[in-house]
């Protein structure tokens, strides 16, 4: 069946004011992501998907069976999904998309998530050249005090303005020195960090050996996530702030903070194997999330959502949707084979 026959199939109930909710706190997380951030090579292009229609993509995620609504605050190429004052709105989008899909989302008892991707963000690095890395699509940020401060007004006001449940952060690395198989320079803005963060003046790059570069990150991200926690919790106590993180055992991240105090975790990495190593990551209190669908065959989201062992988790899955009718395409991907297999496990396990 198409992705439009899925829309044509699936009738939208609404509820009237006041008689709204979120899933139950302790539902199963069963959640999806129709990708905005990427373009057929590298981040999606500013526009590239504002033809998007919250009705018909509420359809979609309905037809899922998700409870969990993942989609955008401010994507990688830099531009808001909502009416923004503090990022550039995706050009040419129509309405307000992303708090247009929060209101219907929770007309029929579903969370939205927005997301910031914190490590990048091309037109913060367009504009600020000073302050970011010369590497396209890639971890590119460092956490200095005026990026800080954009996080710092962006997030009160995406959440003030959407009514969004929360929002994913993902790529929340420093970008110093990030990349082993990249040159870099000492940027002015790193050395003004470096002075912040340890009270004393850049010792030099000959310094900066492996050791000090290493804690040297590991102060800039507590920093960082103290500013996103204190922002998000002044601004809505309840919002759930949800780390998306390809290594949890990242010399950054192991031991953070961050993972302790987060309140949900997903562990990207498709191998089961690693599941173990995250339940020890993570805090007491945090919600473990594992993703079965986005890297193509190296997912295998029927054989995950089959395993015991993954029982009491939560599952994600994402998906880079068509340029033309802006969600995933159904044909004989590896992505169409996962979407398939979760369209199944979540519509047969309310």
């Amino acid at each position: 069946m198409t992705a439009m026959a899925w829309l044509v199939g699936v009738s939208i109930c609404f509820v009237g004011a006041g008689e709204t909710s979120a899933p139950k706190p302790d539902a199963r997380i069963k959640a999806f992501c129709v990708d905005f951030n990427w373009g057929a090579s590298g981040f999606a292009p500013p526009g590239m998907y504002t033809r998007a229609r919250a009705k018909e993509h509420l359809a979609w995620y309905q037809a899922m069976g998700v409870n969990t609504i993942q989609t955008f605050c401010v994507s990688c190429p830099g531009y808001a999904w909502y009416r923004s004052d503090v990022a550039p709105v995706q050009p040419g989008m129509d309405g307000d998309f992303l708090k247009e899909i929060t209101d219907l989302g929770h007309a029929v008892d579903m969370r939205v998530i927005g997301y910031f991707c914190v490590g990048a963000n091309a037109y913060w690095s367009k504009t600020h050249p000073e302050l970011s890395h010369d590497f396209a699509d890639c971890i590119a940020i460092p956490f200095t005090t005026p990026y800080l401060d954009y996080l710092g007004k962006i997030i009160p006001e995406a959440i003030a303005r959407t009514g969004i449940d929360g929002f994913m952060i993902d790529w929340v690395f420093n970008a110093s020195h990030f990349y082993p198989n990249k040159t870099y320079k000492w940027l002015d803005c790193e050395k003004t960090m470096y002075q912040e963060l340890f009270g004393e003046p850049f010792p030099g790059e000959q310094a900066m050996d492996a050791a000090r570069i290493a804690d040297f990150n590991r102060r800039a991200l507590e920093r960082c996530w103290e500013r996103i926690h204190s922002a998000t919790k002044t601004a809505k106590a309840d919002c759930i702030i949800w780390l998306s993180c390809y290594d949890l055992q990242h010399p950054q991240v192991v031991g953070s903070r961050m993972l302790q105090e987060v309140d949900w975790v997903m562990n990207e990495h498709p191998d089961p194997a690693k599941l173990e190593m995250a339940r020890k990551a993570v805090g007491a209190n945090v919600k473990l999330i594992q993703c079965i669908c986005g890297w193509g065959d190296q997912h295998n989201a029927a054989a995950i959502v089959a395993d015991p062992r993954f029982a009491s988790m939560g599952l994600y899955g994402f998906a880079r949707p068509d340029a033309e009718t802006t969600l995933p395409p159904e044909d004989d991907s590896g992505n169409a084979r996962n979407i398939a297999a979760m369209r199944k496990a979540f519509n047969g396990a309310k």
